[in-house]
């Protein structure tokens, strides 16, 4: 058996959008929505959802013009107030109405933008390698090699091609970077490699459209607990921003992974052990102090 269920459900344009599902929708534990980052989908959560989904209710949604969701003809619409209505079709379509949000790179501040949008979604926060700056050098990079497609002829080059890119990751193992290259590409009908995006996705950023204010989002979260983990040579999570973080939040958890770039992959030891804290956390707080008093605490349908 797949340890992991595939939904697809229509966003308010008519798009097709695809997510995963792990665990039980009646786990005890709070459950999770895993955000990706730009370009990414929801292969990149797979081992964490294995390590969570005995507890809890993990979905993970591809945007559209990612993975296995449509690509928008109007790329126009990739852009972060789309992202957040397609979240909420998402939401009730499955039936989730409280969660931990975990958020990758952009998918963090799709997170601080839920604090602002969705508050009563909201259980608490796993910013990954995010915060309310972008780091300059970071961001020209993340723009440049998203905005053209880089074939490849078969798996072992995509490999050597996704090690080359991100030589900084923490993944370890050949099967780790193969499983990642494999969330990167995919198979064409021409039978070469592509990336797995639209390489449309980013023109909204090419032209330079102005963002909200990412500070005046992440302080939305000030009355939720957040976790940030940051990659210690981050491009993207400059240090300087991270410890305004903490200062902006004072009840911020905060992890820093020595030697590790953007983004982490959240199956670090040291990430783990956080975020299963931080889970455990939440799971208290939401557990009403009488047996049968307020609302469902967890989320998942009932």
């Amino acid at each position: 058996m797949s340890p992991f269920r595939e939904r697809r459900i229509t966003a308010q344009d008519g798009l097709s959008l695809y997510c995963r599902e792990y665990g039980d929708p009646l786990s005890p534990g709070v459950p999770v929505l895993c955000l990706p980052g730009l370009a990414r989908n929801s292969k990149d959560f797979h081992r964490l959802a294995l390590h969570l989904s005995d507890r809890r209710w993990i979905v993970c949604p591809d945007y559209r013009g990612r993975g296995r969701s449509a690509y928008d003809p109007h790329s126009e619409n990739y852009q972060p107030a789309t992202y957040l209505n397609d979240l909420r079709h998402l939401l009730a379509a499955v039936g989730l109405h409280r969660a931990a949000v975990i958020g990758s790179s952009m998918g963090g501040l799709l997170a601080c933008a839920m604090g602002a949008a969705m508050p009563t979604v909201l259980a608490g926060v796993v910013l990954n390698d995010v915060g309310p700056d972008i780091g300059g050098d970071g961001l020209q990079r993340i723009v440049t090699y998203l905005s053209q497609d880089n074939p490849q002829p078969d798996w072992d080059s995509a490999v050597r091609a996704f090690r080359t890119l991100f030589p900084t990751l923490s993944l370890r193992t050949e099967e780790d970077w193969r499983a990642a290259a494999e969330a990167t590409w995919y198979e064409g009908d021409d039978g070469v490699l592509h990336y797995d995006w639209d390489i449309h996705i980013i023109d909204p950023v090419r032209k330079n459209r102005p963002l909200p204010d990412l500070w005046a989002l992440f302080r939305s979260l000030g009355r939720y607990p957040v976790l940030a983990i940051r990659g210690g040579v981050s491009d993207v999570l400059l240090p300087e921003t991270f410890d305004r973080m903490a200062a902006a939040h004072p009840g911020l958890d905060r992890l820093t992974l020595d030697g590790v770039g953007h983004v982490p992959s959240l199956v670090e030891p040291e990430s783990l052990a956080m975020i299963d804290r931080f889970l455990a956390r939440l799971d208290a707080r939401s557990q009403p102090e009488m047996p049968g008093a307020g609302p469902n605490p967890t989320g998942r349908p009932s």
